[in-house]
């Protein structure tokens, strides 16, 4: 089937006909099955044992030779599913027209070119073309640049490959870590807790290896994985059905589940689209569900539909029945259409997000979905662990102590055996345990050796180690939770002696730990059993019985000097800080005291377990630390207040983390979070710090700022200019204004709105969260709007009377003089609108809205005097009419501040 790849791969396959003639067979028999259904593949080897998939994936448990890889990655592809993959240009270009808007424009230019309005056509079209080129290049950059700054946190695999030196292929093996994208079937990878499963696997060896696989089958608790497709009970079932269900088979692990602790190696089985979430994802791609930034585009942009479909038609029977043209009519109600049609959103949208994100990742801060810029800045509870945003996230141990208080040498010792040995994640604790024991002591391990482990899980909040001594007993050591570990022991060790654990012991025990935890030390409880060996017996957490209590060793996570102020500065921005931690809440408790967050009275998670959503929405509300936090537990505080109203964000950076940071508004983690906290996050901050979190947010409130400017500029002055229309039809005996007059008027300003995603922002305006706010919008589209009408009927009143334009013969002196008005008080709108303050003095744009707004304004009044005025139907205007210009200028701004800031004080907004 594939004899042309083969004879591109003569030096590889002359290596696997030396090693082995099964593996070559193996290669034809696994490049037959490409076309195969996923689910075939992964039955077929699942059924197998280790060796015989090995042979029919064409692989060795080395891993696979660089040039075979390279060879397997032009057949099966990329390690990518459908909905990763970025369309075509020419498919972005078609998207970029995709807008309720740009429709309008569209079914408004085939009017006027089957009405044979040439000119009117023309406009429109450049006005689509513009607006929809502009969109793309926009996007197309934007994707770009985010696929570089995703490249920043990729997430890779550790993968064995076989060594190439001199052009000839040895058996040397090596790892390496590639990225996830370039996995190809046959490739031996390694799993540990944290990681994602990055394609369909094979396991070949698995040590206490739990694998959380919910997104494809629903399952709360993670599953234990084995060599065995049917686990520890294999002989039980007997023999595998032809049509056995995959996700039920104990030794396969799936793309997109993740790690939750032990470890393993497999093999690769399928990868991209023939994975079993690949091969679902053809089926399910789709939109992703809207968010509430995606839903107030929404509402604000069919808001002004609403506006244009009630205004147009109000505007055609004026005129036509006041003119007796409908013909004429006609033309102008489109051009009024045309006018109220906020064109340029989407590309002003996406060009401030864009802008945004390649900001913030100058600022640390690195934008996965653009639309979470928006969500970051209307964020106004924040929900974070302590770990590492008020703390060093660096854990020292400082104390080693037996269950008096006093030192002890052997709690250090059995805490570096537990420590040293387990193989699941590493975490800072197990790290400050490994760095003092060895910096410091360098206490002898070579009498032990590992027998076996039981991993830690967020239910038990502990784990053990089962290591055999030089007396040939096996000792199994736990540390964990202080309550939990004493939950499990029966005894103490009090001076080399074991004696039984007392109610008054473990008294003393709570005791001396909460005064250690009132000083802000983390305390782990340490305890042992020796055992007499059984070479037969496999152990489990149920072996964590009747256990001696060795001690306790304690650690410290000193505040972040930079803590207190960041927490100040976060809540002067109207974002309460709430923690939510699985620590215990005495320590917790003093960290916030430190950093000056009002602890008040932390609750449980224990505690929150019976509550009803309502009573948690209303615990959630008033409580600002929650401690001893499970995963689901932290989703519940967040879904808590989210019901209530509010825009939340996550901080987490921990496998526990991932649901959490799912359900959050926005979910932030850090670069050096585990796989499934950044994959499942939306912003990923370069440096664990409130501080460059704080930046963050004051990008997406600026961000945000930015487009509600456009919305409110473009939709208030366009109804202005409507609401002009309106009385000039009624009263004048010709058109105000020729269709083509208000197109091109109109697509001047459109190109006047470019600059705004550079422009800033008043510090006042980022002082708080802000929403779309639909009924706002409309407030100030009927407040502000009218108040270039006035100035239109005083331009009206001039041109009729101080300049004779007051028949149809003078209909172009007329029209010339309301085309400079009318665009010029538009574009002014731009600086009056932008800011609360007074313009030019108390706030001043940036230099480009300064500089294209100028332009703009500078050929507004060119065109009377061009070639293109007179082709249109435009005259040059007497120098006398320049000083009238003037004033109605600045009659114009002065009435527009006085009347905001009366908006400002009646409804207390602004943008």
């Amino acid at each position: 089937m594939l004899n042309a790849k083969k004879q591109h791969g003569h030096e590889q396959m002359d290596m696997y006909r030396a090693n082995t003639r099964a593996n070559r067979k193996g290669q034809a028999s696994f490049d037959q099955e490409i076309n195969k259904k996923s689910n075939a593949i992964l039955v077929e080897v699942a059924t197998r044992n280790a060796n015989a998939a090995l042979t029919f994936l064409a692989t060795t448990s080395q891993g696979l030779f660089e040039k075979e890889a390279e060879r397997r990655l032009e057949v099966h592809g990329r390690n990518e599913v459908a909905h990763e993959k970025p369309p075509a240009w020419y498919l972005q270009f078609l998207l970029a027209f995709h807008n309720p808007f740009i429709y309008v424009l569209l079914a408004l230019g085939a009017l006027t070119f089957f009405t044979d309005d040439m000119q009117g056509t023309i406009v429109v079209t450049s006005m689509v073309l513009i607006s929809a080129t502009i969109r793309f290049l926009q996007e197309f950059r934007s994707q770009q640049a985010a696929e570089k700054l995703k490249a920043m946190v990729r997430t890779t695999a550790t993968v064995s490959r076989k060594g190439e030196f001199s052009n000839k292929l040895v058996d040397d093996s090596y790892t390496k870590e590639l990225p996830i994208e370039e996995l190809v079937p046959g490739d031996i990878i390694k799993l540990s807790a944290g990681d994602i499963v990055p394609a369909d696997v094979r396991v070949l060896t698995a040590k206490d290896l739990f694998v959380n696989q919910s997104a494809l089958t629903g399952e709360a608790l993670p599953v234990e994985k084995y060599e065995n497709c049917f686990g520890i009970e294999e002989e039980r079932f007997g023999p595998l059905k032809a049509n056995g269900n995959p996700l039920e088979m104990a030794n396969l692990c799936f793309m997109g589940t993740n790690i939750v602790s032990g470890s393993a190696a497999a093999v690769v089985v399928s990868t991209g689209a023939n994975s079993y979430f690949g091969s679902l994802a053809k089926s399910v791609v789709g939109k992703r569900p809207q968010t509430s930034f995606d839903r107030g585009v929404n509402s604000v942009s069919w808001l002004l539909i609403k506006f244009m479909l009630v205004m147009a038609p109000i505007v055609l029977f004026i005129n036509g029945f006041t003119k007796g043209d409908w013909k004429e009519a006609f033309f102008f109600a489109i051009a009024v259409a045309v006018g109220l049609t906020p064109e340029m959103l989407p590309m002003i949208v996406t060009a401030n997000l864009a802008r945004g994100a390649v900001r913030m990742s100058k600022k640390k801060v690195i934008v996965k979905q653009l639309n979470a810029i928006q969500n970051l800045g209307a964020m106004d509870v924040l929900c974070t662990d302590k770990t590492g945003t008020l703390t060093e996230d660096k854990v020292v141990l400082v104390r080693y102590l037996d269950p008096t208080g006093a030192k002890s040498k052997n709690v250090l010792q059995l805490a570096y055996l537990n420590s040293f040995y387990q193989t699941g994640l590493k975490n800072l604790i197990d790290k400050a345990v490994i760095e003092h024991t060895e910096e410091k002591h360098q206490l002898d391990t070579s009498e032990f050796y590992k027998v076996d482990e039981i991993p830690f899980d967020f239910a038990r909040r502990r784990m053990s180690v089962i290591v055999r001594d030089a007396s040939n007993m096996n000792i199994m050591v736990c540390k964990g939770a202080v309550e939990e570990i004493l939950s499990i022991c029966t005894h103490t060790d009090s001076n080399g002696k074991v004696v039984p654990l007392t109610d008054m012991m473990k008294h003393q025990i709570r005791h001396l730990s909460e005064e250690m935890n009132a000083d802000g030390i983390r305390v782990i409880a340490v305890a042992y059993k020796r055992d007499v060996p059984d070479r037969e017996k496999a152990y489990s957490h149920q072996d964590e019985a009747e256990m001696v209590l060795a001690g306790y060793i304690g650690f410290l996570d000193p505040p972040k000097p930079s803590a207190a102020s960041a927490i100040r500065t976060l809540k002067a921005q109207g974002v309460q800080v709430k923690i939510l931690t699985g620590d215990n809440e005495i320590v917790t408790r003093k960290v916030c005291k430190e950093v000056g967050i009002d602890v008040g009275e932390p609750v449980l998670g224990t505690e929150i377990d019976h509550l009803s959503e309502q009573e948690l929405a209303d615990l959630a509300e008033t409580t600002t630390v929650f401690s001893k936090l499970n995963p689901m537990q932290k989703s519940r505080v967040i879904n808590a207040l989210q019901a209530n109203g509010h825009t939340v964000g996550f901080m987490g950076d921990g496998i526990n983390d991932a649901i959490a940071l799912k359900d959050a508004d926005v979910g932030i983690s850090v670069d050096t979070a585990t796989d499934i906290a950044k994959e499942s996050s939306d912003i990923i901050l370069l440096e664990k710090s409130l501080n460059v979190l704080d930046e963050g947010i004051i990008e997406g409130r600026t961000t945000f700022g930015n487009i509600l400017k456009y919305i409110k500029m473009t939709a208030s002055s366009n109804f202005g200019n409507v609401f002009s229309v309106l009385v000039a039809s009624a009263f004048i005996p010709f058109l105000p204004m020729l269709a083509i007059h208000l197109l091109i008027q109109n697509l001047l300003y459109d190109l006047s709105q470019l600059s705004i995603p550079w422009d800033k922002m008043d510090k006042s305006f980022l002082e708080k969260p802000r929403k779309w706010d639909t009924s706002n919008l409309r407030n100030f589209i009927i407040w502000i709007g009218p108040i270039s009408s006035i100035f239109d009927i005083i331009t009206f009143v001039v041109m009729w009377n101080i300049f004779g334009a007051n028949t149809a013969a003078h209909q172009s002196l007329f029209q010339s003089g309301w085309f400079v008005v009318g665009l010029l008080t538009q574009t002014l709108i731009v600086h009056m609108i932008r800011t609360e303050k007074i313009p030019f003095i108390q706030s001043t744009a940036a230099v480009p809205v300064l500089l294209l707004t100028a332009l703009i304004m500078a050929i507004g009044i060119y065109i009377p005097f061009s070639p293109l005025g007179a082709a249109v139907g435009l005259q040059p205007l007497p120098l006398s009419y320049f000083p009238w210009l003037a004033g109605i200028l600045i009659g114009y701004a002065l009435l527009t501040q006085f009347l905001k800031k009366f908006y400002i004080k009646k409804f207390n907004s602004w943008l």
